[in-house]
């Protein structure tokens, strides 16, 4: 963030209105408590107190409405694919996805023999960044946490809306 601290101004900071809404936003990242499979019990592992995500400003909230983060962890089948998309779009902007471990990277082990497996949660919703990992530790998923913040520093957010990039894919769309 570019500020400039004066003391013959009495100690005010001037700064840039998109440099002080992204600290804000990347300051309190608030990802929705929402896991499928195995993945998820590492992501759990990463809200312990070993690794402490609050010091990060990360807080797990429990309504999709009051989420601007959502951490696929675990393997996304059809029947799960829909759910997932709801979730997203009931997310308010900006909103930012986390695609946690192999089976939602790209179906894991269980797309090639599997008829139920998405291969990817990319499919379905537009993902920003993904941790490799089968199952991926807690330190990867920190590692992830970092990374989007980075990516929201980054963001001009005055003067134009965040738009994702649409990934969406005709075999998913069928069946979900």
């Amino acid at each position: 963030m570019s500020s400039e601290l004066t003391s013959e101004n009495g100690g005010v900071i001037i700064t840039k209105m998109n440099d002080l809404l992204n600290w804000s936003r990347l300051s309190s990242l608030w990802p929705l408590s929402f896991g499928i499979a195995c993945c998820a019990i590492e992501f759990m592992g990463a809200f312990a107190s070993t690794y402490d995500l609050d010091r990060y400003g990360v807080f797990p909230r429990p309504s999709a409405r009051q989420a601007d983060v959502i951490i696929i962890a675990g393997t996304v089948t059809f029947k799960m694919a829909e759910r997932i998309k709801r979730l997203y779009e009931q997310m308010p902007e900006p909103k930012y996805v986390i695609s946690m471990g192999s089976c939602s990277n790209c179906g894991g082990p269980y797309w090639q023999h599997g008829y139920h497996v998405v291969k990817g949660v990319d499919r379905v919703i537009p993902v920003d960044v993904y941790v490799q990992g089968c199952p991926p530790r807690p330190e990867a998923l920190i590692g992830a946490i970092l990374e989007l913040q980075k990516k929201i520093e980054g963001e001009k957010l005055l003067g134009g809306v965040r738009k994702p990039e649409k990934t969406e894919s005709p075999e998913v769309e069928e069946r979900v």
